[in-house]
């Protein structure tokens, strides 16, 4: 979680200055004027021990891994086996970032910590609500339970990706593998072809025309269109890292006709099912939404969890603040409400996940199912247009002959 540094004035009217952590520069001033702080400038320290690429694919890995270790885990507390021992044996089944924290959590046990204040340590590998739950585990002298249950939804979440991430393997397979013969062709094989063909032909047909034109682009001007393609990507990396830039982007991302529905299904149901894991397990509402809240990467749905969160601590009704917020559909709205008023919102709430990622994967399908024949089409007009470009200039030739 980001650490922030802080100047303001507190309620004597005396200067006071240190440091909040937060997942956000609000979030943060939220925190400061709960106590009473009126804060005057707010910055992120920057931390010097940033990752590699590497270590945030590796750590990401171990999050997908995550899911399957907890339920090993929950089977060797059964089999009546101490935690440090069986963390040591899970150890030895996995490799990378996940076998490192495992270890990590081991002699941290040893030491005489428990198993939540050694996970929290983890931040890449160990997330919130998995932090959260394994907590109450241990509190409750359920951890076995909780362990099953955290397994259980993380398998759910992880097939759900699973098989989007199949169904749009194929027309991105294609996509990639297209552009790239189109590029080959374009800077290898017709470049000494035209040569040869303009210095017999007096005119040369528009197709011909258009595909040197490309061409001859992508051969002198290559270089330059790298640069620009590298300059647009550091802005866009920038835009994306920058707080407002993130929910600049976000935002519009919800908007977009036809991918913004299916995007806040997607949010909706990862939230739901990680507030209503929460509940289940025995934790506040309140702090469920935060917890959901910190969960998420979409920072309009993070946000829209934290001012929930905070109305409901002030007593306002939490449907309201849904419906207010614009970013829950109509029937998330409405499931909240009728399951706050029957008791059983985290039952409701888990149904919600699942019926909505079940829409989501339905759809990720069709669309997967029309981009196949659509990039097909699209790879066959464009290589058929070089042919032509090709040929007739070649025709025009030999009836010169």
């Amino acid at each position: 979680m980001p650490i922030y540094s802080y100047a303001g004035v507190d309620d004597s009217g005396q200067s006071v200055k240190g440091t909040v952590s937060a997942e956000s520069p609000r979030g943060g001033r939220d925190q400061l004027r709960d106590q009473g702080v009126q804060v005057q400038s707010l910055s992120e320290i920057k931390r010097t021990d940033q990752r590699s690429w590497w270590q945030i694919i590796s750590q990401r890995r171990a999050r997908y891994q995550w899911g399957g270790a907890a339920h090993e885990l929950s089977m060797l507390l059964r089999a009546g086996i101490s935690v440090d021992e069986a963390l040591e044996i899970l150890a030895q089944q996995y490799r990378g970032a996940l076998r490192d924290a495992l270890k990590r959590l081991h002699d941290q046990i040893s030491a005489g910590r428990s198993l939540a204040e050694a996970m929290a340590e983890e931040p890449g590998v160990f997330d919130v609500a998995s932090i959260r739950l394994v907590e109450v585990g241990e509190n409750a002298g359920t951890l076995e339970l909780v362990l099953d249950q955290l397994a259980d939804f993380k398998q759910r979440l992880s097939e759900f990706g699973d098989k989007v991430a199949t169904a749009l393997m194929y027309p991105v397979f294609l996509l990639v593998f297209g552009t790239a013969a189109m590029i080959f062709l374009m800077t290898w094989v017709l470049p000494p072809l035209l040569e040869n063909l303009q210095e017999t032909l007096t005119q040369i047909p528009w197709p011909t025309r258009v595909a040197k034109f490309a061409s001859d682009a992508l051969v002198h001007h290559g270089g330059k269109l790298l640069l620009v393609i590298a300059a647009v990507s550091i802005v866009v990396i920038a835009l994306v890292r920058s707080e407002k830039g993130q929910v600049w982007i976000h935002h519009r991302l919800l908007r977009l006709p036809l991918l913004g529905p299916l995007l806040i299904k997607q949010h909706v149901a990862r939230v739901s099912m990680v507030i209503g894991l929460l509940l289940r397990s025995g934790i506040p509402l309140n702090e469920a939404l935060e917890l959901a809240a910190r969960s998420t990467q979409n920072r309009v749905v993070k946000d829209c969890l934290y001012d929930c969160s905070r109305d409901l601590t002030a007593g306002r009704d939490l449907a309201g603040s849904l419906k207010q917020s614009g970013v829950f559909p109509p029937l998330a709205v409405r499931v909240f409400s009728v399951g706050q008023d029957s008791g059983q919102l985290d039952q409701m709430l888990i149904r919600l996940g699942e019926d909505y990622n079940h829409q989501v994967q339905i759809a990720s399908t069709r669309v997967a199912t029309l981009l196949e024949p659509a990039m097909i089409l699209l790879m066959a007009v464009l290589v058929g247009f070089l042919l032509v470009a090709t040929i007739l200039p070649i025709l025009q030739a030999g009836q010169m002959l």
